[in-house]
């Protein structure tokens, strides 16, 4: 039986452009992603999306409201993303080396264009109609 994690990801967008960062490890590597991770035993979605971006991007976040959830299914294991719209509080959203290379607000002309990783390219396209309203 293939393990399955749950997962957050945080939705930012600012003047119309949305946070993306790319992946420095693993067999997504250099693949874009919203930002996110696990969600740990007891915490809630919100505190797990707050704990990660923090972690990861030096960054506080207020989690707005939920945005939707994809069931994706990788070669060895599947994961349940919860996304939600977030706004930043405090920092600029610096990638920390060892997780991220690169981080990029993206308009939505070129949000397409991005070489998401699988899970999240549904996301991408659902959020290109939040920014194209």
């Amino acid at each position: 039986m293939k393990k399955h994690l749950e997962v957050v990801a945080a939705i930012i967008v600012k003047d119309g452009k949305v946070f993306c960062a790319q992946r420095r490890y693993g067999f997504l590597n250099g693949k874009w992603e919203f930002p996110g991770g696990k969600v740990e035993q007891g915490e809630t979605d919100e505190e797990a999306l707050v704990r990660e971006i923090k972690e990861e991007l030096i960054s506080d976040i207020k989690v707005e409201k939920y945005f939707d959830t994809i069931n994706y299914e990788y070669e060895n294991f599947s994961i349940t993303m919860r996304c939600f719209i977030c706004s930043l509080i405090k920092g600029n959203l610096d990638v920390n080396p060892e997780v991220h290379m690169s981080k990029a607000w993206v308009d939505k002309d070129n949000l397409l264009k991005e070489d998401w990783a699988p899970a999240d390219r549904p996301i991408a396209k659902e959020v290109l109609k939040l920014v194209s309203e």
